[in-house]
């Protein structure tokens, strides 16, 4: 990587209803890529059918999928950049996109009286969870076979290995089930099933949720130990952010109002701590705006890289300007408009930076 500076995952909304990759995101991440970031990791991109939730969402659950990351690939390698493709399935949230009929939504446990979320879904049976973990593996392979620098598991937010992870969510009685070990089990299986498909060599990074947003999910003590597992299992770098999420985005990873330096950096204490005790380098994410900050993290050992959403959305060059000794604190408002407009079927934009220019 030509710098510590990681593009952390950004669902776009702009794949081809194929799950191909389309010319609008080729584009997106062309412009991020001449904008001086040192690894572009993609949006939520499927490794099974079962964990789609958006009709305009990439896939890698195909051969026919690996043209289009190869074209991906050559166009931010092109730039100087590298590239990581985020692997996901979305578990129960299947069901906030497509009806039961179309597509069932599955997660570890069926739970009737979760405050936050309330739509069908249904356990997993054994062998769609060994499909499942076949999965990964297969798409992992495809995203090496594509050129692509890394592959990331989604492990976070409110995704299938977070609900596995979350003792709310988890309340299998098998091996999938119970104490951490068993609710980490599909993550292990999952990695092992990846390295076998891909080899030693090929970086393998994780997006690990370690602290659920509601009282009585998943508590930071072992959301820690969660993340010091996969780093003995030699996973190649750890991004730290949140788990299941609760009740407005106050409670997500889509914190807004970040308006002043001591509202900046709300997963930095999760990141110090994790990255004192794992051989794994650490992504921080969450609220990262002034480049003085990041700056500090870094020096402080606190993280090894810093990684950014929002603010690139705003503004894609945004590393160039600081390399090039142009300091200006990020210029996005976290107003999470531009999130909003994903959620209306609208490809990724920043919603004011259109409002002043349509002004």
């Amino acid at each position: 990587m030509r710098n510590r500076f990681v593009r952390s995952a950004t669902y776009d909304g702009c794949a081809e209803k194929s799950g191909h990759v389309s010319k609008r995101q080729l584009e997106i991440y062309e412009e991020l890529a001449r904008g001086g970031v040192g690894l572009i990791i993609t949006g939520i991109t499927y490794a099974h059918p079962s964990g789609q939730i958006s009709v305009f969402q990439n896939s890698l659950a195909g051969d026919d999928c690996i043209p289009g990351f190869r074209k991906l690939a050559e166009t931010v390698h092109d730039r100087g950049a590298k590239i990581a493709v985020q692997l996901f399935h979305a578990g129960r949230e299947t069901a906030k996109t497509f009806k039961p009929q179309h597509k069932q939504a599955i997660a570890p446990s069926l739970v009737s009286d979760d405050p936050y979320f309330q739509a069908p879904h249904r356990a997993m049976t054994e062998d769609e969870i060994q499909e499942i973990v076949r999965s990964f593996g297969d798409a992992s392979r495809r995203a090496r076979e594509a050129g692509l620098d890394a592959v990331q598991l989604h492990a976070a937010h409110a995704y299938l290995l977070s609900q596995f992870l979350s003792p709310f969510t988890n309340r299998r009685a098998d091996q999938w089930g119970g104490n951490l070990e068993n609710r980490l089990r599909l993550h292990h299986e999952i990695y092992r099933d990846i390295r076998a498909k891909v080899g030693e060599e090929y970086p393998v990074l994780v997006k690990i949720g370690v602290q659920d947003g509601f009282p009585g999910g998943l508590e930071f003590h072992e959301g820690k130990q969660a993340a010091q597992s996969l780093s003995q299992w030699g996973v190649d770098a750890l991004e730290i952010s949140s788990g299941l999420r609760g009740r407005g985005y106050e409670n997500s990873e889509f914190r807004p109002g970040i308006s002043q330096l001591d509202r900046e950096a709300y997963f930095r204490d999760w990141c110090k701590e994790i990255r004192r005790q794992v051989s794994a380098p650490v992504m921080m994410v969450g609220g990262l705006r002034t480049s003085e900050l990041m700056e500090q993290v870094i020096q402080n050992q606190e993280a090894d890289f810093i990684s950014l959403c929002r603010p690139l959305i705003r503004e894609p060059g945004i590393i160039n300007d600081w390399k090039n000794k142009d300091r200006h604190r990020a210029t996005c408002i976290s107003c999470n408009k531009c999130f909003e407009a994903l959620l209306k079927g609208e490809g990724l934009h920043c919603v004011i930076k259109k409002e002043v220019e349509e002004a």
